[in-house]
């Protein structure tokens, strides 16, 4: 036999690896501000694959932004030489700045990158984050236009060695200026952008776009009136001083030689940069290291939930039974509901903004305020398609004309609680605005008529001719097929409004005819009496039908 190995050989010894060397030390850690541009990059990339139709508007919406921003910047360097260049650039610096102000709180789905939160969870500080936000915002439509208005206001003004020195200086620290404002307002206000109320502040702002471009046409009308720029030279003169427009003023001032001026007007917009980059670092370490609010006010919901169980706040105000359950239905719809909510920021804002559009062009008159109370009155129509397929709620709880008078009752008191005070102030406002104190009463009582007469009439297209109101589209306000219906009801109804309250108005003609100016003070009851009696008279009417039409109303609402 052969010799066996003796147990206590050993394995072979593997030879120790090499220690590491200095060449093959781990790479360093890429930019974040490098990294957070390409992420910039691939989120505007990948929202355009697989939808030709987004990647048209976006083209589209390039292609515009580049032919404005080009023509404004052709604008601006015409302007240069002209005395009044610095009257037109500077506002439009400090009007470029409130834009990007108010982008974040209305245009919250518009860049992903405003929420913080998402990256909460990168292992990365504040200080550190800044520097890639601040560098992915300036990825997008919004800054390739503010770039070029900027760099057309201050090639504007620049004029020698110190001015082109100054303009140098003035455009990055204007663009940075307006950045870090957005960045800084979105920080503080993320809990409200991710919120339902940041999505029906995103639906408002297409109002606000209105009434801001019909505020601006009035503006040029005036300047045209006023005999042009020169107008704007006080405007300008503070504006000069309030950054970033202080940055693109300071470039007049070193081209005129003020160079102590210049220097102070930088150095302001260079303080403004410095405290809103400290104002966005202290939010986002707040919003970094703080827990979410929702799980902190958690244990207190209860308490809070026996608290408005109580009837307090509005509800202990409102009246008991029925009557207030269906008024305090109705203004949370009007607070809570997105679709009602911008129905009624409409009439109010347009209501408001159509006697001012009157009396700046030269067409004033007191009776203007009776818009406002034509627009707050159509609220009342199709008053059961804002509550959707949940309308078998109510329909569930509706077996008599008795309760059916009472339902549309308090929905019409809900709408008159919001509407009569607002018209009411309306006219005196705008009679007082335009001297026309005389009028007041005439005035109120037409507009008051106006109003009862269109919810008398709102009450009678509800049940008539309802029609549904998707609540999963966002922009689309009438189901399909239904288009001519809501037209029909809404139009035709106010015309039968208006021609209803002919009897007020022709009373108010034959008191100015007949020269019984005395008594036109009368008007005002008459107006009262008209706008309590007709919806009054509409409701006995309309009471035993609606009961009777309940399945019908609750089939034309639940249209998807």
């Amino acid at each position: 036999m052969s010799a066996r190995q003796p147990a206590t050989q050993q394995p072979a010894t593997r030879q120790p690896a090499a220690p590491p060397s200095v060449t093959s030390r781990s790479a360093a850690p890429p930019s974040v501000t490098w990294t957070f541009t390409r992420l910039k990059l691939s989120l505007l990339r990948n929202g355009l694959r697989g939808s030709s139709g987004r990647t048209v508007a976006f083209v589209l919406s390039v292609v515009l932004v580049l032919l404005l921003g080009t023509g404004q910047l052709l604008g601006m360097v015409l302007l240069r030489g002209s005395e009044h260049a610095a009257a037109a650039v500077v506002p439009l610096a400090a009007l470029m700045a409130l834009g990007w102000a108010v982008m974040p709180v209305f245009f919250p789905g518009g860049d992903e990158t405003l929420d913080p939160t998402r990256l909460v969870m990168l292992p990365l500080r504040a200080r550190r984050l800044m520097p890639g936000l601040l560098a992915a915002s300036l990825v997008g439509i919004g800054p390739l236009f503010t770039v070029l208005v900027v760099a057309g206001a201050v090639v504007a003004l620049a004029h020698g060695v110190a001015g082109t020195a100054a303009a140098v200086l003035a455009l990055p620290l204007a663009v940075l200026v307006c950045l870090a404002l957005a960045r800084a307002v979105a920080a503080v206000n993320v809990r409200l952008l991710t919120s339902r109320r940041g999505r029906d502040l995103a639906l408002l702002s297409g109002l606000v776009i209105a009434v801001g471009i019909q505020l601006l046409n009035l503006g040029f009308q005036r300047l045209n009136e006023a005999g042009g720029l020169a107008a704007l030279e006080p405007v300008a003169g503070v504006l000069a001083w309030v950054p970033p427009a202080s940055a693109v003023a300071a470039v007049q001032s070193a081209s005129d030689g003020a160079h102590g001026s210049a220097s102070a007007q930088v150095a302001l917009s260079a303080a403004a940069l410095a405290v809103l980059l400290w104002w966005w670092h202290r939010s986002l370490e707040r919003l970094m290291t703080s827990p979410d609010a929702s799980t902190v006010q958690a244990a207190t919901a209860p308490e809070k939930t026996r608290g408005r169980a109580g009837g307090t706040g509005l509800a202990g105000l409102l009246p008991p039974g029925r009557t207030g359950a269906v008024m305090l239905r109705s203004l949370r719809y009007v607070w809570r509901d997105p679709k009602t909510k911008v129905g009624w920021a409409s009439s109010l804002g347009v209501g408001v903004l159509l006697p001012v559009v009157f009396a700046a062009q030269g067409n004033g008159s007191a009776y203007n305020a009776c818009w406002v109370a034509g627009l707050l009155g159509v609220q009342m129509y199709n008053q059961f398609g804002q509550d959707y397929s949940g309308f078998w709620l109510v329909a569930s709880t509706i077996s008599s004309a008795r309760e059916a008078y009472v339902e549309m009752r308090g929905r019409m008191l809900a709408i008159a609680l919001i509407a009569v005070p607002y018209v009411a102030a309306v006219a005196v406002v705008c009679s007082a605005f335009l001297g026309e104190w005389r009028k007041i009463p005439e005035v109120l009582g037409l507009a008051l008529g106006l109003l009862g007469v269109l919810l008398a009439t709102g009450v009678f297209t509800s049940y008539r001719f309802p029609y549904s109101i998707p609540q999963d589209s966002g922009y689309k306000n009438v189901a399909p097929g239904q288009g001519s219906l809501a037209y029909l009801s809404i139009f035709g109804g106010m015309v039968i409004g208006v021609l209803l309250c002919s009897p007020l108005v022709a009373l108010t003609v034959w008191l100015h005819l007949s020269g019984g100016h005395a008594w036109l003070w009368t008007v005002l009851p008459a107006g009262l009496l008209y706008g309590i009696a007709a919806p009054a008279l509409v409701l006995r009417f309309a009471a035993p039908r609606v009961a009777s039409r309940l399945p019908e109303i609750l089939t034309a609402v639940s249209r998807g």
